[in-house]
């Protein structure tokens, strides 16, 4: 991840990601640009996981209060609103 990927925010990221994809949909790049901007987008994707699991980990649950009526919270475990598989 280059050191712009890292500046920018989630949203400027998925903006530029769909202006890529308009671009290489286009058909109007030549085959290194249109690479370079592939490797580009990857970048991108790359760095928009980054922040998600990020966000993901500041997510905390509200499980209740205490006796001095605090909120009790515990860490968002995703896991736990993971589809589960249907056993046959």
């Amino acid at each position: 991840m280059s050191e712009v990927d890292k500046g920018r925010s989630f949203e400027d990221s998925l903006l530029e990601l769909e202006r890529m994809v308009r671009e290489l949909e286009d058909g109007r790049l030549g085959l290194e640009d249109a690479l370079a901007r592939y490797e580009q987008g990857v970048g991108l994707i790359k760095s928009c996981y980054q922040q998600l699991r990020q966000a993901e980990q500041r997510i905390q649950l509200l499980t209740g209060v205490d006796e001095e009526q605090r909120p009790i919270l515990q860490p968002f475990k995703h896991e736990a609103t993971a589809p589960t598989r249907k056993r046959t």
